[in-house]
């Protein structure tokens, strides 16, 4: 039945346990372990749990495998394992599956710790990872190869929100025998069609839109029930990395408006980008809503809308950038984002602040990047808030 139901069902409902007490919200059990019938079950549920049989907190927990069925019930996928943090999630999904000379192929243009994972971990223990520009698919081809073992890319990027075509990429790594890991956290489950696309893996920072409201952090893994159970799982469960059950309640109260916040912000991040279109002191705008923008098709063809964020560079450098920021009213300084709060970041020195400069300029993260992520007050408000603190550059 859930399978048929629309993604707002989903949402509300999927994945939903109830105990003796035929509760309507969802319970929280704030237990680290459960008590078993006999030294017997004990020992049978060790062997093999069931479905809804559980062995201790950093294992699973009815809350958190509430949510991670909600999840992956609305991602399109067969399981998930739920994280304590999205970089928790990225790290479980890539090293889960690696090995000493393994070779990823990955998208340059990533978020700071996605990079410190690619660069500094995973190279450490002997995986080879090599960097391509993601929209450029002859890259991809020429590094791609038979000894490939994953490729990994944000599907929009962080902070310039450049567009990876998942359905390409991932053909050119499944000829390979490559597995696809897609960080969808700026596409949102709401517009992300990810797994009809190809990807095998896909992550998500639930601190962002999932939860929505600046609560808590969490991540997810989603993918085929092989994929979770005897790759990631294992891997999860021995390090710790766990989502706590209080969380878990969190993101699920988070998804019941997710749809419905995700499609409002992306209506008011389109209001907000033809309205600094053209702006004098707006000197680069990025969206990929926008029909000028030179990947709108795919942008529509693979999620429908150009997101929740705006990305733009203001006149003036960092000067004009900080003369922006500081004379914001409604818009909050912040590096989160998917938040029901207006936020605007400074990338250069906050988010990509470790980056070596050449890197930054190679990703377009000039001095004058604001990357605001629109949340869901008045677009009209919202709008005059931005072109007063323009005014102040």
């Amino acid at each position: 039945m859930a399978g048929n139901w629309k993604t707002r069902t989903k949402l509300v409902h999927q994945g939903s346990r109830r105990s003796q007490y035929g509760e309507m919200a969802e319970a929280i059990f704030l237990t680290q372990g459960f008590a078993y019938e006999s030294a017997e079950s004990a020992e049978a549920r060790f062997l093999e749990a069931g479905d809804d049989e559980f062995i201790y907190a950093r294992y699973g927990n009815p809350t958190t495998r509430m949510f991670e069925e909600r999840i992956a019930g609305l991602e399109g996928t067969e399981d998930a394992f739920a994280t304590a943090s999205g970089m928790a999630a990225v790290n479980g999904a890539l090293v889960s599956m690696l090995r000493a000379g393994d070779h990823v192929v990955s998208a340059r243009a990533l978020f700071g710790s996605c990079l410190y994972i690619l660069e500094n971990v995973l190279t450490r223990y002997g995986v080879r990872v090599t960097f391509v520009d993601g929209a450029d698919l002859d890259q991809w081809r020429a590094a791609v190869t038979p000894g490939t073992k994953a490729v990994f890319f944000e599907s929009m990027s962080n902070p310039t929100l450049e567009l990876v075509d998942i359905a390409a990429v991932s053909q050119i790594a499944h000829a390979a025998g490559a597995l696809v890991i897609v960080d969808n956290v700026f596409a949102t489950p709401v517009f992300s069609r990810a797994v009809e696309q190809g990807a095998d893996v896909v992550v998500y920072s639930a601190t962002k839109h999932i939860d929505g409201q600046g609560r808590a952090l969490g991540g997810v893994i989603c993918g085929t029930r092989d994929f979770i159970r005897k790759v990631a799982e294992p891997y999860l469960k021995h390090t710790g990395a766990a989502m706590s059950p209080f969380t878990a309640w969190i993101m699920l109260n988070g998804m019941a408006t997710l749809d419905l916040r995700c499609r409002a912000m992306a209506d008011s991040a389109l209001s907000v980008a033809q309205a600094l279109e053209g702006h004098p002191q707006v000197t680069r705008l990025i969206y990929p809503g926008l029909a000028s923008h030179p990947q709108h098709a795919l942008a529509m063809a693979q999620m429908g809308s150009g997101g929740t964020l705006v990305t733009f560079e203001v006149a003036g450098g960092k000067e004009g950038a900080f003369r922006f920021m500081n004379a914001l009213e409604i818009a909050k300084i912040s590096n989160n984002l998917g938040d029901a709060k207006t936020i605007a970041t400074h990338p250069a020195t906050t988010t990509h602040q470790r980056l070596p400069q050449d890197q930054k300029d190679r990703l377009g993260i000039t001095p004058g990047l604001i990357r605001l992520s629109v949340g869901l007050e008045d677009a009209g408000d919202l709008i005059a808030d931005l072109m007063q603190a323009l005014d102040a550059i």
